[in-house]
């Protein structure tokens, strides 16, 4: 197993894992210097694109890092937790609330992303 994309999913989570735990924004903080004010990378359609986009970042990070791997089954299930497990702590963090579509963003960008490697990993 190749130890830099095993490390850079490890950086990848951390980060993703200190953004959404800081009571506020972070990137609001250094893009605008106030973190009450959330950037938005595109429009929200249903779930939020951020929230989408970040796990799908993550998920293929964790996928390249495991693919080889007897471990990909526990990242797979650990993906999926943290996707649920990160918003629910929305509910106790100050200035951050838990919203429906920020946790239907976090789940379908991991889904998605194991879905494209079971179909990948069955017919090609």
């Amino acid at each position: 197993m190749n130890k830099i994309p095993v490390f850079g999913f490890h950086t990848i989570n951390l980060i993703l894992i200190i953004f959404y735990l800081y009571p506020g924004s972070l990137l609001g903080f250094f893009i605008y210097n106030d973190s009450s004010v959330q950037p938005q990378i595109t429009r929200d359609f249903l779930i939020s694109s951020n929230h989408f986009y970040a796990f799908i970042i993550l998920s293929i990070a964790g996928i390249v890092a495991y693919n080889k791997s007897n471990k990909i089954n526990i990242l797979i299930k650990y993906l999926v937790l943290l996707s649920i497990l990160l918003e629910l702590f929305h509910t106790i963090i100050p200035n951050r609330n838990f919203e429906l579509s920020d946790l239907f963003g976090n789940f379908l960008g991991v889904v998605l992303i194991i879905i494209s490697y079971k179909i990948k990993n069955k017919y090609v």
